[in-house]
């Protein structure tokens, strides 16, 4: 895996770092039924999606985010919300009510597909 720097919204750039995002997913996955196995192989693939997906060593960091987002959303909602929450900042209940209202589930409350890339970022 090569070195990538993550470019933040304010221009400052940071190296890449697994552990933090590591240590986000799980804060996020916290008390849900996710092993640390299944956030190892989360933040794996988002490394990898990053180096091939971009062909540069810089990424900005709304690239890393949305792909965590849509990740956490395929693996447990909950841990989906959580995460946008924090990464959006959310200020108030409508921000939570929202994203909520724009995840698809079926009857038995299963999310049935992904949201669109454009509805969060």
């Amino acid at each position: 895996m090569r070195d990538l720097t993550v470019r933040k919204n304010s221009g400052k750039l940071e190296p890449f770092d697994r552990e933090k995002l590591t240590r986000s997913i799980k804060l996020a996955c916290r008390n849900r039924d996710v092993s640390d196995d299944q956030i190892d192989k989360l933040v794996t693939s988002i490394h990898r999606r990053l180096e091939t997906e971009t062909g540069d060593d810089v990424v900005p960091s709304s690239m890393v985010g949305q792909m965590v987002s849509d990740s956490l959303l395929n693996l447990d909602p909950i841990a989906f919300v959580r995460f946008v929450s924090v990464y959006r900042k959310f200020s108030k209940i409508s921000d939570f009510k929202k994203i909520i209202d724009q995840i698809p589930e079926d009857d038995e409350g299963a999310v049935v597909c992904k949201l669109p890339k454009t509805s969060l970022f």
